[in-house]
């Protein structure tokens, strides 16, 4: 069912209800399929988006930069160095200005109060592409290709396994909660989500269905699921923690047996990406033990992260359209 979501800004999905996700996965849906049948809707026609990154990025700059093209946008990429947010200028002041110029402005960095800060002041739609507490276009993604796999989000059974308590563990607890999902978080307890945010996710699933599930035992944590999903084990800015979240990780890695240990023949694996999975990087050539994944579940026929990186960029158009589309 159509929704007005026009002029909203999408910084987290605590600000969603659960009709306006799956309106926006949804549409991502149609989306995506108008693409592969040629048919080019061009929605943000005219429309101009500040793309700025205090951090690097493959598939967020990239999707938010095809979806822009896709729908008849201009994308302007703004890089650390490219502007004073923050150095010269404060945010609140790049915010009133960037809204004076653009139609949209995409915000992928560090502190979750500078995008709040871009959304209080610049006067038109601000969309979270990742700060160091929440990824929610990250979470579309995942959720549309569980979708495209099972068919659904109802009675699924959701496994992050690694370290629970950073942006994407924040935003998948917060999405399934909204959704109705079974989500487990399977960590090491020095690596649990934060004790009110867990609260809050259970408050919501006791309205949707969903169940929220924090263990450091992983038999228990993965039985039955449809999915494991897992992410980086040191996030950007975080490269001083490497030795120890080796040590708290490492029976953590996502396996073969870990795998087979679900005892569900059609789990599926998900990462955010970019992943380490063999030695093929410098970091992992220094730190071996640091891949989170092994290569062979990496690659074998029960990945999904190809399918999931792709549809960064049809969630991502779906949020720009929804709030600023025609």
């Amino acid at each position: 069912m159509p929704m007005n979501l026009k002029g909203r800004s999408f910084l987290t999905l605590l600000d969603f209800s659960p009709g306006e996700i799956r309106y926006l996965l949804d549409l991502s849906l149609s989306l995506k399929q108008n693409k592969t049948c040629g048919i080019h809707t061009r929605n943000l026609e005219g429309k101009n988006i500040a793309l700025i990154f205090e951090k690097p990025s493959t598939r967020t700059r990239c999707a938010f930069t095809v979806a822009c093209v896709d729908e008849g946008a201009h994308p302007e990429y703004l890089g650390k160095g490219d502007i004073q947010l923050g150095k010269k200028e404060s945010v609140a002041d790049t915010a009133r200005v960037l809204g004076r110029m653009f139609d949209g402005i995409q915000f992928r960095g560090f502190a979750h109060q500078t995008v709040e800060l871009l959304a209080k002041h610049a006067g038109i739609p601000v969309w979270n592409g990742l700060t160091d507490r929440y990824h929610p276009t990250q979470i579309l993604a995942d959720f549309m290709t569980v979708i495209e796999e099972f068919g659904a989000l109802e009675g699924i059974a959701f496994a992050y396994v690694g370290d629970g308590r950073n942006n994407v563990a924040n935003s998948l607890m917060i999405g399934s909660a909204k959704m109705g999902v079974d989500f487990r978080i399977v960590a090491p307890p020095e690596l649990y989500p934060a004790d009110n945010l867990v609260s809050r996710c259970r408050e919501i699933c006791s309205c949707t269905g969903g169940s929220i599930t924090i263990t450091s035992d992983i038999a228990q944590g993965v039985d039955g699921a449809d999915a494991l999903y897992t992410d980086v084990w040191v996030s950007m800015g975080e490269e001083d923690k490497i030795t120890e979240r080796i040590g708290l990780l490492k029976p953590f890695k996502i396996t073969p047996e870990m795998i087979e240990a679900t005892g569900n023949p059609d789990a599926i694996f998900l990462h955010c990406l970019p992943a380490f999975h063999n030695l093929e990087t410098e970091l992992a050539r220094r730190f071996p033990d640091i891949c989170e994944v092994s290569d062979a579940v990496f690659v074998g026929n029960r990945s999904r992260v190809f399918d999931e990186a792709e549809n960064r960029v049809h969630t991502i158009k779906a949020v720009m359209v929804a709030t600023l589309g025609k």
